[in-house]
């Protein structure tokens, strides 16, 4: 189905274009990582599979190989995390129904932390950030923190979260998510593999367990955020528990100043066979 015709190729599981808070749209994504020796991709955008088919149309001219993707936000015990879709059929009708009302949570979130914001002393304008974006992107905080930072609310990127919008700060608005359960639940009636993301930024040991006893196929080893050691700790639990795993640069570019990371969070061929192999394709 996918990747037939290559072999000993590094792979990027882990990217994001500008239908949600990447920069560059899926073609220009695809020429940058030509140039990095990366073979094969998937782009995996916040609650958005919009970018997919230009991608996979994209690649097919280029030598790239596209594995359909997505991360989703969702919520385990109240804490919010990230869970990354592969080979699912980005086209399930449910698929594109939860994702459609996942946006518009989206919407109504970041439009009550511009209120804040302006409350604060901020001069923003909601609708100016939507045209920015546009109509087929997920809204996220990275958008209004490059907001911020475009009218001179903050002088960097960072600062907008750590003074106003990250967790718990002033402008803070915490979003509705949907289950971890009804996340991977969603993935698999997708034919779909599911994946805990960057697991050593945001979960606890209990919680990790309770995702793969919920059904989890794999964690997100190969991560910027991850050292030595949480790798070491990850892959312990991988072979224990007979997981995959994957991995990515986590790439966005522009002003996050992420563009270090490509090329060098890669995973091989292995990982890909290995997912193939639990998909029986």
């Amino acid at each position: 189905m996918y990747l037939k015709a290559l072999t000993n190729y590094r792979a990027d599981l882990h990217l994001h274009t500008n239908y949600s808070d990447g920069v560059l749209s899926p073609s220009r994504l695809i020429d940058l990582v030509r140039k990095h020796d990366i073979s094969v991709i998937s782009i995996t955008d916040h609650d958005n599979v919009s970018g997919i088919d230009e991608a996979l149309e994209y690649g097919s001219l280029n030598g790239i190989k596209v594995i359909p993707g997505v991360e989703i936000s969702a919520d385990i015990e109240e804490q919010e995390i990230h869970i990354l879709g592969y080979f699912l059929d980005y086209k399930n009708p449910a698929l594109t129904e939860f994702l459609k009302k996942s946006r518009q949570k989206r919407l109504e979130r970041n439009a009550k932390i511009v209120y804040k914001l302006n409350e604060l002393g901020s001069k923003i304008n909601f609708e100016d950030i939507l045209k920015k974006v546009g109509t087929g992107s997920s809204l996220g905080r990275p958008h209004i923190a490059m907001e911020l930072h475009d009218e001179g609310f903050v002088k960097t990127y960072y600062e907008a979260f750590y003074k106003y919008i990250g967790d718990d700060k002033t402008a803070f608005v915490r979003k509705s998510n949907p289950d971890t359960k009804e996340v991977i639940d969603l993935i698999s009636q997708c034919k779909g593999l599911s994946f805990i993301a960057h697991p050593g930024k945001l979960i606890r040991d209990d919680l990790l367990m309770k995702l793969i006893e919920q059904g989890i196929d794999g964690i997100e080893l190969v991560h910027p955020s991850h050292d030595k050691e949480s790798m070491s700790y990850f892959n312990k639990i991988i072979s224990e528990k007979f997981l995959l795993s994957s991995g990515g640069s986590d790439f966005h570019g522009g002003i996050k100043n992420d563009s270090g990371s490509l090329g060098k969070f890669v995973i091989s061929e292995t990982e890909i066979i290995n997912m193939k192999r639990r998909l029986f394709i």
